[in-house]
């Protein structure tokens, strides 16, 4: 059964951090790229973050460059996404997905790629 679950939203004030996790387990997530994409209401859903399937990659998006911080664990029957946010801004909220892309050609920035989602956490910044 595949699953990927995310944790570590909440609500914090600006300037705060927060430090998101996924845990991705019933398929090789250790060989595929995986990121953070996240939805504000009304709002289309967005790339945040990126990383490579060994780790040594990593993609972001120009809004969170300096204050994100995206980082895998593969261990042997489970994969752990880290996200640590830093400086929030109120704009940051958004429900935030992990996902994982389990293509050949692994474009980490392709949102299009990610058949693998996760239900999501809600971030919440506020001013």
């Amino acid at each position: 059964q595949v699953q990927l679950v995310e944790s570590g939203g909440g609500l914090v004030q600006a300037g705060g951090s927060l430090r998101l996790s996924c845990a991705a387990s019933g398929r090789t997530f250790s060989r595929y790229a995986m990121g953070w994409f996240r939805q504000a209401p009304g709002k289309e859903r967005e790339i945040v973050a990126a990383i490579s399937w060994s780790g040594t990659i990593t993609y972001y998006a120009d809004s969170v460059k300096g204050r994100f911080t995206i980082s895998r664990d593969n261990a042997k029957n489970m994969v752990y996404l880290l996200l640590q946010m830093n400086n929030l801004k109120p704009e940051d909220t958004a429900v935030y997905y992990c996902a994982a892309n389990p293509t050949t050609t692994q474009t980490m920035s392709d949102m299009g790629e990610y058949g693998y989602w996760g239900q999501g956490t809600q971030v919440t910044v506020s001013s």
